[in-house]
């Protein structure tokens, strides 16, 4: 796969700041937020609940308008990289239709932007390989086991060939032998493909597991406390873990963190 490079930005967030209105007063979700994430990067957010991850995750898919700075997406605004299809959202939930089988799922963005039934049945056949659902597309999804479902999730994000891949905390509701397998599968994906990954997480080994850059966060309004780039190879088994490097990089994010509470 090509090392990235840093003259070459895919995301770029200067100043962000986002306050929602509510009837209870005004909530202050980011503040200040400067960030840049580079194509192939694989960049997890990583903080408190309630810190601003997934908001963060949201403006760089046009899901939420920041109240002040500036944001792009391969250049453009996040509303035309939206338009332009630059991304894959993947929700923490599979969020599939029980009336329609895998495959049908999936091809459903695809249904929705006018592809030719062809096309649909070649990018679906490829996307269930891709994530190791070869031969489930004709089942539903209640006869799938929940990694089975959050995978052909991420089959339905990367149907249509986007270059970026938004994971809003994807694995958050597996059991932690499913997670790390799910895990081990994420990495594979993103070498064999070459896409840029922002993922959201709250565990610190899975940040530090999955990461070429770890973006700590402070609890709201979210500020960035720490960006850490990682030192280990990008072929990472999981007993990896087990390494100096990688227990190094945990204490850095866990400092990052307790950064974050000298905002309070």
């Amino acid at each position: 796969m090509t090392t990235p490079s840093a003259a070459d930005p895919v995301v770029e967030a200067r100043g962000i700041d986002l306050t929602f209105q509510t009837a209870d007063g005004p909530v202050h979700a980011l503040k200040g937020v400067d960030l840049t994430i580079n194509r192939r990067d694989f960049v997890s957010f990583i903080g408190p609940s309630g810190c601003g991850k997934t908001t963060l995750l949201r403006t760089i898919a046009a899901l939420e308008t920041p109240t002040g700075g500036s944001l792009t997406v391969n250049g453009m605004t996040p509303d035309e990289a939206r338009k332009a299809r630059a991304y894959g959202y993947v929700f923490q939930a599979p969020g599939l239709y029980p009336w329609r089988t895998i495959a049908q799922n999936i091809s459903l963005p695809l249904e929705i932007m006018g592809y030719s039934k062809a096309d649909r049945a070649e990018r679906v056949a490829r996307v269930l390989e891709l994530v190791d659902l070869s031969g489930f597309g004709g089942k539903y999804p209640w006869q799938l086991s929940g990694g089975m479902q959050q995978r052909a999730s991420i089959a339905r994000a990367l149907s249509f060939d986007a270059d970026i891949l938004l994971m809003d905390e994807p694995f958050g509701a597996l059991d932690e032998i499913v997670r790390d397998r799910l895990n081990e599968a994420l990495l594979d994906l993103w070498a064999r493909t070459g896409k840029t990954i922002v993922f959201v997480t709250h565990s610190i080994p899975e940040a530090v597991y999955l990461s070429t850059k770890i973006v700590v966060m402070s609890p709201r309004p979210g500020r960035i406390t720490r960006v850490i780039d990682s030192p280990l190879p990008r072929t990472r088994p999981l007993e990896i873990r087990d390494s100096s490097d990688f227990i190094a990089v945990a204490q850095d994010v866990r400092e990052g963190l307790r950064e974050g509470h000298s905002y309070d």
